[in-house]
């Protein structure tokens, strides 16, 4: 899409998505692990383990230890029991969002996390989005449909309510926006336009130019179905498309890349066509790729629970790998560098303040009051919100 250029009065994304929510910090890396079968064996060996083995294992901190008293998550159905004495099975781990473009499984137990943030547990549902900040020129905002637990910047639910009930934007925009373009807004094209344009200081260039508009939030859509990896599967185009040449071994350890061949090696395993914009693309100043081996493969600390891992590399793994080439192959041809052409018709912050749309009310920065379901406190008692 024609890019939009700086404006130095363009709006800040937190005045027009006001609520906010700091990042979800587990605190230990062990609840946190690419397969769901390695949590629920550490959960047991946890468990087994005597009074003092325990604690060792647990990995205790300021904000946790096992005799911490939490009550559940919200929509989660484990004990509220101290884990000094806890019994039972493991809580059905739950996908999220653990690092740029790399999904795993997390146990969904408040006991075993630092700062859970309750908040966007309530709003977890089929229906939402959150949006993450980033400091990355290429992506400052990643779009997920699952809970983000990677450590970056402020987490911003497309939604502050269940079941899409309200958005999560400055009151009257939407109503701003549809007058001045012409055509209806809706919240999820506001969030596609938020991800084609946002910029790295975290402002957002709005436009009253309906063919501006528009190719934008088509951009926005495209990107948004490739960081979501939901519905159909994303495929490049036959003869491009990455495949296992040479089996990959049951552990590998090395990763690295023939830009000749255009060839993943894995140790003795194979894997090619990977395009060298999918080998070079980077989140932070780091590779994609390579942060994605390395979470599950690199060493864990003897005596820990990390160290209960898949005893070979499982297939799974080499179908999210290929999906992940694709992925960033794709979003590469989206975001080729181009000097970027005059908007027309912006709609600045001075514009928004007029129209009364800015600044938005103190209590739209705030969490909505969700309370839908009980929520078991401490040691089975009901919370009250």
């Amino acid at each position: 899409m024609p890019s939009v250029p700086y404006d130095d009065d363009a709006p800040l994304l937190a005045d027009l998505m006001p609520w906010s929510v700091a990042p979800l910090r587990p605190g230990r890396t062990w609840p946190t692990a690419p397969d769901p079968a390695s949590l629920k064996a550490r959960w047991d060996t946890l468990l087994k383990a005597g009074p003092t083995d325990r604690e060792a294992l647990f990995e205790p901190s300021r904000a946790r230890t096992l005799h911490s008293a939490v009550g559940q998550l919200p929509g989660q159905p484990t004990g509220t029991e101290r884990l000094a004495r806890a019994g039972g099975p493991c809580a059905e781990p739950v996908r999220v969002l653990a690092g740029p473009f790399d999904e795993q499984w997390l146990i969904p137990d408040h006991r075993l996390l630092d700062a859970a943030r309750p908040e966007l547990w309530r709003v977890a549902d089929a229906d939402q989005i959150f949006l993450v900040e980033t400091p990355d020129e290429r992506h400052p905002l990643l779009a997920t449909s699952l809970l983000p637990t990677l450590r970056t910047g402020r987490v911003r639910p497309l939604h502050r309510r269940p079941r899409a009930t309200e958005p999560n934007l400055a009151p009257g925009l939407l109503d701003h926006l549809t007058a001045r373009l012409g055509v209806p807004v809706t919240p999820l094209d506001l969030l596609c336009w938020f991800l084609a344009t946002t910029r790295p200081d975290h402002t957002v260039p709005l436009t009253a130019d309906p063919g501006l508009w528009s190719a934008g939030v088509e951009s926005g859509r495209r990107t948004l179905w490739l960081l979501r990896r939901d519905g159909d599967r994303p495929k490049l185009p036959g003869g491009r498309r990455p495949y296992v040449r040479a089996p990959l071994p049951p552990r590998p350890s090395v990763l690295r890349y023939d830009p000749e061949e255009q060839t993943l090696h894995l140790d003795e395993g194979r894997v090619s066509p990977v395009p060298p914009e999918a080998w070079d693309y980077e989140l932070n100043g780091t590779r994609v790729l390579e942060s994605w081996f390395t979470s599950r493969t690199a060493a864990a600390a003897p005596g820990t629970l990390e160290t209960i891992r898949p005893a070979a590399w499982p297939q799974s793994w080499t179908s999210e790998l290929l999906e992940l080439i694709t992925v960033l192959a794709l979003l590469a041809g989206l975001h080729p560098r181009r000097a970027e052409p005059e908007a027309t018709s912006p709609i600045t912050a001075d514009d928004l303040r007029r129209s009364g749309v800015l600044p938005p009310p103190p209590a739209s920065r705030r969490p909505a009051s969700v309370l839908d379901r009980p929520e078991e406190g401490p040691e089975g008692q009901f919370a009250l919100l």
